[in-house]
């Protein structure tokens, strides 16, 4: 049975990244491998990210402008956790808002260009955040529609 899916981030520069989301974003180090670190795993709130040392795939040059985001962090309270992040000198794409969708949220750029989506979780029933296959998120302030099965032949 799945608990979790830890996205996994490509970096650079693992000690830069570490100490980004360290000192900036409140995560901490929960493990690096190798020296110089070659693979990393931090933490915040028992929710994991994993980075590897390796170039990052090409940009899509539209990444900015249609704010294509590489990961969703469903989150308690927005604005409480906006402040925090302003007062570490996080760089913004998005401030905190209520957007058409009937959600709060904002959208922070990373040390290495990823975009973070903070979205709370009050936009999913207690039910989605535990048990996702038979999750109720909303979007656009209407459930999402559950995926049809596809059959292999």
């Amino acid at each position: 049975m799945i608990r979790q899916i830890a996205p996994l981030f490509f970096t650079l520069d693992i000690p830069a990244t570490l100490a980004f989301y360290r000192e900036k974003l409140g995560f901490e180090c929960l493990g690096t491998w190798l020296d110089p670190p070659v693979y990393a795993i931090v933490a915040r709130d028992r929710q994991v990210i994993h980075f590897r040392c390796a170039a990052p795939p090409t940009a899509n040059p539209d990444k900015y402008d249609d704010e294509l985001l590489d990961a969703y962090l469903f989150v308690e309270d927005a604005d409480a956790l906006y402040a925090e992040y302003a007062a570490q000198g996080v760089e913004f794409t998005r401030g905190v808002a209520d957007m058409p969708w009937n959600s709060r949220e904002f959208v922070v750029k990373d040390c290495d260009g990823r975009l973070l989506a903070s979205v709370p979780t009050s936009n999913c029933s207690a039910r989605s955040l535990h048990r996702p296959a038979a999750a109720a998120c909303f979007y656009f302030g209407r459930p999402l529609k559950p995926c049809a099965v596809m059959r292999i032949l």
